[in-house]
């Protein structure tokens, strides 16, 4: 059994669910090393544990929060040095993916992104990728000695592994050049209630077909407990913001179930959410390409069918 370092996205200690999912794929390599940057680090400990991590890693020097991504790159580097890791694991967020780029060039490791399976052992990783907008499934292996794989949300179900984390502080040097580049000023995102978009394990989309009314698709996000998505016509028209964006310019998501809403079904769209487990369609028009995806279609109007929904849902969680 090898290390297996583990970076972690959190909110202020709270660890994110597609980290919880790679640390339980972690735990098939040999012992989770949980990594984790910034403010808030030190609270992930108690998650962690109750999935795996024996050990948390806290990078908490200022320089992680006031600059971007360089300084994360180099302490990895160091810890990779300092643990002998053979692999590295990380939830593929558009950070992280820079991160473990940086990383590979860094270390001399061969990178993967977004892997939807991962198998093998340290130092023989195998993955496979969903490409070209979800209709090719490639097969993928690692040569170097260090493997850097970010992982797909929903590609593992999370599962429970209880242990005593213990928290070290790391020691690790940075570089002049690493806060070069500085965050000077952040705007949070107004909180929703709803699970984040890309994490999420049930989305609801609308389109052109809401006619800029996304009331039925959030009521019905709310009843199931999903994320709210947008097409790209949708967002364009100002009717959504940008960032719940689904496609090939927006956001890709691959959740269980995915609930397309008046929503036609160009390429660019099918390209975000193709990968999807479940996908459910309703839309006026049959001839919709969305169609040709659906695991379910139903041929009707969105503000009709949805609200019909929404109180089944309703009636049912009793």
């Amino acid at each position: 059994m090898s290390n297996v370092l583990v970076v972690l996205d959190h909110v202020n200690g709270t660890v994110t669910k597609p980290s919880l999912e790679v640390l339980t794929l972690a735990r098939s390599f040999g012992e989770p090393i949980a990594v984790a940057f910034g403010a808030g680090a030190d609270g992930v400990a108690e998650s962690a544990g109750q999935y795996g991590a024996a050990t948390v890693i806290t990078v908490t020097d200022a320089v992680v929060d006031e600059a971007l991504v360089a300084p994360k790159s180099e302490a990895l580097a160091q810890l990779v040095e300092q643990t002998g890791a053979t692999l590295v694991l990380l939830p593929s967020t558009l950070e992280s993916k820079e991160v473990a780029a940086r990383l590979a060039v860094r270390a001399g490791g061969g990178l993967i992104t977004d892997a939807v399976a991962v198998a093998g052992d340290p130092g023989a990783i195998t993955t496979q990728q969903s490409v070209f907008a979800g209709n090719w499934t490639v097969d993928a292996a690692v040569t170097a000695p260090l493997a850097i794989v970010t992982v797909k949300a929903n590609s593992v179900a999370a599962e429970p592994a209880p242990v005593q984390a213990a928290v070290q502080s790391a020691t690790v040097a940075f570089s002049d050049g690493a806060a070069a580049a500085r965050v000077v000023a952040t705007e949070p995102k107004a909180a929703s209630g709803r699970p984040e978009l890309t994490g999420a394990r049930i989305v609801v989309s609308g389109g052109r077909g809401t006619d800029g009314n996304f009331s039925e698709v959030e009521a019905l996000a709310d009843a199931l407990g999903a994320a709210v998505g947008a097409s790209r016509a949708a967002v364009d028209s100002g009717w959504y913001p940008h960032a719940y964006q689904v496609g090939q310019t927006g956001k890709t998501v691959s959740p269980q179930l995915y609930l397309a809403a008046g929503i036609s079904g160009a390429i660019q769209h099918r390209a975000g959410m193709q990968t999807s487990k479940a996908i459910v369609v309703v839309n006026t028009d049959p001839e919709a390409p969305i169609f040709a995806l659906a695991d379910l279609g139903v041929v009707g109007d969105l503000h009709t069918v949805l609200p019909q929904v929404t109180a089944k849902v309703a009636e049912l969680k009793g």
